[in-house]
């Protein structure tokens, strides 16, 4: 797609300085951190910012390398080639997003080996045919790494073909920013809802598999901004996601009572 309007995005360190270096540079890049810590909408921004085309790909353990890659379809009595998203990004110098590229199985991670080193080139198979890739193609992969661990994990010789970005939930001030500048919602609610995930983020004893994430945060605020009351708000958009066990949502919604 391409991006018409600018998203909005706070910058929170060198992130953008980082980013224009590598793609200058043709370097992949992986960007590392928690769901929901801001990744899909920064490499959003990015796009608009260097006004490319941006392609992307949800990983999955059903993607093989033929969903990126392209494949032969049959139109009546001709057989016909499909280009996949990957060969499109390739051919026309898109930004190629894998997103949770650990998802994905190992052959598709196998496929953009040769995309992610000096030869910047596809090799499809099926045609014995290579491709170079454009100058301005870039690709982009997202990485949870606290996902599963220890299940499903990038190999070294994958993850050493990237220049890494680490995105962590940002310091309360930030994130108070964030909130605002999605959702237009009044600055003390903004600093309560951080307050609050900082709070559970804290607390490991809660045992969630994952925690109050920015973007949880955020849609909480666009509920509360639409005139649904704040605490079941906070029931809808950040604490039933979470968890169905009855104990948590209950220490979880305890917690929140505590901030509104």
């Amino acid at each position: 797609m391409t991006i018409e309007t600018q998203p909005f995005y706070q910058v929170v360190s060198k992130e953008v300085e980082v980013f224009e270096t590598a793609a200058g540079q043709k370097l992949p890049l992986l960007l590392k951190g928690p769901t929901g810590s801001g990744k899909s909408r920064f490499l959003e921004y990015m796009a608009f910012q260097m006004k490319r085309r941006l392609i992307t790909i949800l990983c999955n353990d059903e993607t093989s390398s033929v969903d990126l890659v392209g494949r032969y379809i049959v139109k009546g009595a001709d057989t016909t080639w499909i280009d996949g998203p990957l060969t499109i990004g390739v051919k026309e110098g898109a930004i190629v997003y894998l997103d949770e590229i650990a998802e994905a199985r190992p052959d598709t991670i196998v496929a953009i080996h040769s995309l992610t080193d000096h030869r910047r080139s596809l090799f499809i198979e099926r045609r014995n045919e290579e491709i170079k890739a454009h100058p301005d193609f870039l690709i982009v992969a997202s990485f949870n790494p606290g996902y599963q661990k220890g299940f499903k994990e990038l190999k070294p010789s994958t993850r050493q073909r990237f220049i890494c970005m680490d995105f962590l939930y940002p310091e309360p001030d930030v994130e108070e920013k964030i909130l605002i500048g999605e959702t237009g919602i009044e600055e003390k609610i903004a600093q309560r809802l951080v307050k609050f995930a900082n709070i559970v983020r804290n607390k490991p004893e809660l045992g969630l598999s994952e925690t109050v994430s920015t973007r949880l945060l955020v849609s909480c605020a666009m509920l509360v901004k639409s005139g649904l009351p704040i605490r079941l708000s906070g029931r809808s958009a950040i604490i039933l996601p979470l968890t169905d066990d009855p104990d948590s949502v209950a220490a979880l919604q305890d917690l929140f009572n505590l901030y509104f």
